[in-house]
C-alpha cells in the first residue's frame, strides 16, 4: 500500500514516515501543498495523509482541487484545528477522515486501516480537465459528451498529460514514463511529436477551446486557459 504524507513540520513528517514504514507501508513525503499536489496528481497512492496548515497552497485547497479534477484517492486530514465547523468543512471538501493534532500514532494507524479496508464506495477512477473526461476503468475518453476514438498509446499519453495537467511535460519524460525507453541511444522525439499531433487532432480538433499546447523547445502542457 502506498501512502503520501503531506506535512511541513520536519519532525512530524519524519516520525510519520518511519512509523508507517515500520508497518510495511510504502511512504512518500511532500513538505508543501504544491509538492503534495504534484505527487498525487502524477503518481498513484492508496491514501494521502494531508496536513491542512501548509506553506503556499494549503491542505484544503489541495483537497478541493483534487476532488474537482476527479481524483478519488483516500484522504485523511491532520490539523491542529479542533472546532466542529473546521471538521465539517474538511469533510465537506472531500476528506474521508479527520484527525486532530496532537494524536496517538496507534489511532492514526487504526484510522488508516479502516479507510483502506473500507475504501470509497463511490470511487470512480476518473481524470478530468474542463469538459474532457477519462475513465480509467473502461478506458473511455469523452469531451463534451463526445467519445474520442483513441489508440492504446494515445490513451496512455493523454492519461500522463492529464495526471500532469498544468505542468510542462518534456519529451524526455514521455520517453521514460509512457514509452518506457529512457535508455535508447536515439531519441524518440519524432515518434512523440507524431503521436502528440494525432492526439491533438482528436482532443482539440473539433472544439473551439484548445487544451493541448506545445511549449517550443521545452515540451507540452495540457491546461485550460482562462
Amino acid at each position: 500500500m502506498r501512502i503520501l504524507v503531506v506535512e511541513d513540520e520536519a519532525k512530524v513528517a519524519k516520525a510519520l514516515k518511519e512509523g508507517l514504514e515500520a508497518e510495511h507501508y510504502e511512504v512518500s513525503v511532500a513538505r508543501t501543498g504544491e509538492g503534495g499536489f504534484f505527487l498525487v496528481s502524477a503518481q498513484t497512492f492508496d491514501l494521502v495523509v494531508l496536513d491542512l496548515m501548509l506553506p503556499g497552497r494549503d491542505g484544503l485547497e489541495v483537497l478541493t482541487t483534487l476532488r474537482k479534477r476527479g481524483l478519488a484517492t483516500l484522504v485523511l486530514i491532520l490539523t491542529a484545528k479542533d472546532a466542529i465547523e473546521d471538521r465539517v468543512l474538511g469533510l465537506d471538501s472531500g476528506a474521508d477522515d479527520y484527525l486532530v493534532k496532537p494524536f496517538a500514532f496507534p489511532e492514526l494507524l487504526a484510522r488508516i486501516r479502516v479507510l483502506l479496508r473500507r475504501g470509497r464506495s463511490d470511487q470512480l477512477l476518473r481524470l478530468k480537465l474542463a469538459e474532457l473526461e477519462m475513465d480509467l476503468v473502461t478506458r473511455k475518453v469523452t469531451r463534451g459528451g463526445q467519445t474520442l476514438p483513441l489508440t492504446a498509446r494515445e490513451f496512455d499519453l493523454l492519461e500522463y498529460l492529464l495526471r500532469h495537467q498544468g505542468y510542462i511535460v518534456s519529451r524526455e519524460m514521455l520517453a521514460r514514463d509512457v514509452w518506457k525507453e529512457a535508455g535508447r541511444a536515439t531519441p524518440l522525439d519524432n515518434v512523440i511529436d507524431v503521436h502528440i499531433a494525432r492526439l491533438r487532432r482528436k482532443v482539440d480538433g473539433p472544439f473551439d477551446r484548445k487544451l493541448l499546447k506545445t511549449v517550443r523547445g521545452v515540451g507540452f502542457v495540457l491546461r485550460e486557459d482562462a
